[in-house]
């Protein structure tokens, strides 16, 4: 015992010694303990959500000083909500719902856009030449949409309501009538359909000049103020995840499918694949001024949209929505 106590106190002493010198200061010193903070999905783990997983399981975010929970959305999940809540951070949210949140005082904040449009577009069989041959017929749409892209259809296309059929998420109505036409996303429906031997076009609506950004992260403007160095980090790592995943994905893949065991290699493929050929993160604005950047002059057309469709307040503080201050230097991924 005595021997023992000899030695560690011999090892105190040599410790303190060379602590004297400099030597081993930042060995011995305790790692500062990393910020805690989690990203709540909006949907189940798939590739559009693959920059952030890549950034999780490269450790993008651990070399930012970050411990970040990814927690995975779904339809029955308010993410503003329990944003405001405090349950999370940040959100992968959209611009329509941080606007509509600003109309109520919800003090919503985008901070970043991973894809620089929105990805949601109209699936037709594939005798359909474009979207403006769609109108007078059946589409299919979520309760939802009726107050994001289906205004916007109405003013741009001449469609009606009357054409609107409910969209649960089954494409048995769509197979089964070569007339109807639904809302997708070019990276599942279209990919469901292959599945099932069915020839199909997919429209992006942001090819018509639909304005939102797609996965954008949301945070409120309690985490800006008290803590804008976390947000500032959690940004630039999980934009860096993104240029990461569109070169090498299998890292995010792995976690994806551990999240989401369901996911199939096949989906993911045709995710990515999608993803790159329309450009989602790298295109646009991005294609300049780096991957994630949102612009106030983009944020302004978002709002006029909703102005003009009837959507929103017009004395809604829009730019209060947005604040581009922490990618507007990153240019991540410009060469």
């Amino acid at each position: 015992m005595a021997m023992k106590f000899v030695s560690r106190m011999m090892t105190t002493a040599i410790v303190t010694a060379l602590v004297g010198t400099g030597i081993f200061v930042g060995s011995l010193a305790p790692a500062l303990a990393a910020d805690k903070v989690t990203l709540l999905t909006n949907w189940f783990a798939q590739a559009e959500h693959g920059g952030f997983y890549e950034a999780k399981a490269t450790g993008l975010y651990d070399k930012a000083g970050l411990d970040v929970t990814i927690k995975m959305g779904g339809p029955q999940i308010n993410g503003a909500q329990l944003l405001l809540a405090g349950e999370t951070e940040f959100i992968i949210g959209y611009d329509i719902q941080v606007l509509k949140g600003r109309e109520q005082n919800q003090p919503l904040v985008t901070v970043a856009s991973a894809f620089q449009f929105d990805l949601q577009g109209l699936m037709a069989h594939d005798d359909v030449a474009d979207i403006a041959a769609l109108k007078g017929k059946p589409i299919l749409i979520a309760g939802s949409s009726r107050i994001t892209f289906w205004p916007w259809l109405r003013q741009k296309y001449g469609f009606t309501d009357d054409q609107i059929r409910p969209y649960t998420f089954n494409l048995q109505p769509f197979f089964a009538d070569k007339d109807v036409a639904q809302q997708a996303y070019p990276s599942s429906e279209p990919y469901q359909a292959q599945e099932q031997n069915v020839k199909v076009k997919f429209f992006l609506l942001a090819d018509g000049g639909y304005p939102p950004y797609s996965s954008t992260i949301v945070t409120t403007e309690k985490m800006i103020a008290e803590k804008p160095d976390v947000v500032a980090r959690f940004v630039k790592a999980s934009l860096e995840g993104w240029r990461d995943y569109m070169k090498d994905p299998a890292p995010g893949n792995a976690l994806i499918k551990v999240d989401n065991p369901k996911m199939t290699d096949g989906q993911i493929a045709f995710a990515i694949e999608k993803l790159k050929e329309n450009k989602a993160v790298d295109g646009g604005d991005a294609a300049t001024q780096g991957i994630g950047v949102i612009t106030m002059d983009r944020y302004k057309k978002i709002y006029d949209f909703l102005v003009a469709g009837g959507l929103i307040d017009p004395k809604t503080d829009w730019q209060k929505a947005i604040d581009v201050k922490f990618v507007k230097d990153l240019k991540i991924g410009v060469k």
